[in-house]
Formats: structure tokens, C-alpha cells, sequence
């Protein structure tokens, strides 16, 4: 069996790369029941991703990069990374493995077209200014999203698929910032600034952990995981709990009895960020604050309207793509038996932390084992 990886770019992996920059989360270790909650996709149940993660799991990842030679280890967030914290030794030895079992490279190859005869595809290329065409028994596509287009993930083929009858949801900015219009006290007091240890809500879904101040808006993978849920909302917006730990009528006994400034003295006793102080101060009137069970509600409950998601160009990851009715279950167009397609083409998405490699991983290793029993005829 002849297999051909063609990349539009002049080397393969540049995504790869990008993820390594953090140090190349590859995976998470929390167990398959608590791994799966973490996808979401339209018209799938958790039975499906299930299935998905159990045919290449975080185990299967690490022992895949081990077998490579690079050892890799559990952080103290139970985050995955390989003991060098890098992409590129991982991606080197990965190709070199790959040219050892036969598969032939192809860069600076754009795909352009798709053309079914029969039982077979021709692709259509774009190589610097000249065309070539390939003709081959099965395809599986891997392009990417929408973010990071300077890696290739350019979203261009959504309309090469719209042409050959394929339905896809838009894509959009999936684990992302959001803008908010600030007043521009808060930005010249905050911005940059973390908000640690709360509580986030969106709609129904409420999520602990971390957010960022910036000029634009907000950051964080608090907000990452509500991004979901927020593109679903007419007017979306967060409410920020800073004292998760505390009911408002616990945080207020602490502050009853005390004179000065009420805020100031909040600030101590609860150990608020100053982050935290800014908002507390510009998202209430002075009235509304003003007593100790007033300024306790007021910490428990900030609301902040966002107006739109950072650009798809900007964001970590992508949501939308070919929705999971247009597949089988080896992750084959129906409409087009012998072509596949894995990774972030397809209408799912996860939070960072390991799950974005592990989902493209898992769907990866779906397609490539359908399209060989497809070219064995043992496709259905």
C-alpha cells in the first residue's frame, strides 16, 4: 500500500510546531469517563467520543511518543508534556519513522480540487505556479481548521467540499478571548492583570478557574470552556464569582464590625486581587456597595457583557466543519465513499489542556484504520 502526505507548506507539522510553544501539551490523564465530557459536537452523543478516544486513548499517545524516543510525564495539572517541553524532536523523529515505513512526502502541494471517476479520486494541486494532478484509490483529508492560517489551516476548503454537496457548519473562533467595552478607568488600572481562583458562569455552565484582563477584553481557560455556550446566547456575557469558597453572608460577617473605607477593608479581609477591587468598584454604584452584605452580593455575583469573539485568525482553535451526519462511524463521507477526513475539519471542539492533539490523535488513527479497510474492501 503506497501512502503520499502532500502539505501546502514548504515543511510538514507547522501546527504541530505552534502547540509546542507552550511546551506541548499532548495529552491529559484523567481517566476515559472524565476525558470524553470535555468534547462536544452537534448530533453526537458522549457514546461516540467514547468510542473515538477508546481506539487511540492518552495512553496510546504517550506509549506512540515513548516509542519514538521521547519520555514523557504527568504535570501537577495532570497535563501530559514530553520531558523537553519541544514539538520539534518529537515531529523530527515522527517523519523520520514515517520516510523508514515507506510513506513519500510531497510539500508545497495546495490542494485545489477533488474529482471522483468511479472508484477512484483525482487532486487536483497547485505546486508554486504549475497544476499537477494525482489520481489515487482513497483520500484522507487532514487541513485543519481556521486558526493560526500561517501554519495552512486557512478554512479554504470549505468551499472545495460545499462544491462536491458536502453540508459545513461555519467555522469560528473556538477557545478564544472575547471583547468587552471597558470603561477606560478599568483598562488603565487592570489591564494585564490575572483573576485567580474563581467562578465563571455562562448561561447554565459554570466553570472554575482563571481569566485575564486585557485591552481588548478578556482572556483565559475559564473562557475557553465556556465558549460554547456563549456563542449560543443573544447577548452573552459573565458573571464572576472572586470568592467561590464563600457565601455572600459569610464574606460579610467578616467585614461587619470594621470602619474605613468598606472596599478597602474587603480587600484585606478577603484578600481580593486588585484586579477584582477595579471591578467590584466600576461594575457597581456606590450605593448598591455600600454595606457589607451589599459589597459581598456585589463579589459574588459581577456580570460583564462581551460583544464578539477575537478573530478566528487569533484563536486557539476552531468550532464548525463537516458536522458528524455527513460521516460514518469510520469517519467516511457518505456521500463520497474512500474519502475521509480527520482532525479539526470536523464540527467538534475541546478546551486546552491535551485534548486538541488527543482529538485530532484519536480521529487521525479512526480514518486511517476505515480507509484501509475501505482499499481491503472491507468497508460496508
Amino acid at each position: 500500500m503506497k501512502v503520499t502526505l502532500f502539505d501546502a507548506k514548504p515543511s510538514v507539522g507547522r501546527k504541530f510546531l505552534i502547540a509546542g510553544k507552550g511546551g506541548l501539551n499532548l495529552t491529559h490523564s484523567e481517566t476515559l469517563e472524565r476525558f470524553v465530557k470535555r468534547y462536544s459536537s452537534q448530533g453526537t452523543k458522549e457514546s461516540y467520543w467514547t468510542s473515538l478516544l477508546s481506539g487511540f486513548d492518552n495512553t496510546a499517545l504517550r506509549s506512540w511518543a515513548e516509542n519514538l524516543g521521547i519520555e514523557t510525564f504527568i504535570g501537577t495539572s495532570g497535563r501530559v508534556f514530553p520531558k523537553e517541553f519541544k514539538a520539534a524532536p518529537l515531529l523530527r523523529r515522527w517523519v523520520e519513522r514515517l520516510r523508514a515505513q515507506g510513506v513519500h512526502f510531497l510539500t508545497n502541494h495546495k490542494l485545489v480540487g477533488i474529482i471522483k471517476h468511479d472508484d477512484r479520486f483525482t487532486l487536483e494541486f497547485h505546486q508554486h505556479h504549475d497544476k499537477t494532478t494525482i489520481v489515487t484509490d482513497a483520500v484522507i483529508l487532514a487541513l485543519g481548521g481556521g486558526s493560526w492560517p500561517e501554519t495552512g489551516s486557512t478554512g479554504e476548503w470549505v468551499s472545495l467540499l460545499q462544491g462536491l454537496g458536502i453540508a459545513i457548519t461555519p467555522l469560528t473562533s473556538a477557545n478564544c478571548g472575547w471583547e468587552v467595552t471597558w470603561n477606560p478607568d478599568i483598562i488603565q488600572e487592570t489591564e494585564g492583570l490575572p483573576l485567580k481562583n474563581i467562578e465563571v458562569t455562562a448561561g447554565e455552565k459554570t466553570i472554575a478557574g482563571e481569566l485575564l484582563i486585557t485591552r481588548y477584553g478578556l482572556e483565559g481557560g475559564a473562557l475557553y470552556q465556556l465558549g460554547a455556550t456563549l456563542r449560543s446566547l443573544e447577548k452573552p456575557s459573565l458573571i464572576l464569582d472572586l470568592k467561590p469558597s464563600f457565601t455572600a453572608e459569610e464574606l460579610a460577617l467578616k467585614i461587619q464590625h470594621t470602619s474605613g473605607d468598606l472596599l478597602d477593608v474587603a480587600r484585606e479581609s478577603w484578600k481580593l486581587s486588585p484586579a477584582g477591587v477595579s471591578l467590584l468598584r466600576h461594575f457597581n454604584d456606590h450605593h448598591s456597595i455600600n454595606s457589607p452584605l451589599g459589597l459581598a452580593k456585589a463579589a459574588k455575583r459581577i456580570t460583564i457583557p462581551l460583544t464578539k469573539p477575537r478573530p478566528l485568525s487569533e484563536a486557539i482553535s476552531s468550532a464548525g466543519g463537516v458536522p458528524f451526519s455527513e460521516l460514518d462511524d469510520s469517519l467516511m463521507m457518505k456521500r463520497l465513499p474512500g474519502l475521509f477526513v480527520a482532525g479539526e475539519m470536523m464540527d467538534w471542539e475541546a478546551p486546552t489542556g491535551g485534548y486538541l492533539l488527543q482529538g485530532c490523535f484519536a480521529t487521525g488513527t479512526r480514518a486511517a484504520k476505515g480507509a484501509i479497510e475501505y482499499l481491503e474492501g472491507k468497508h460496508p
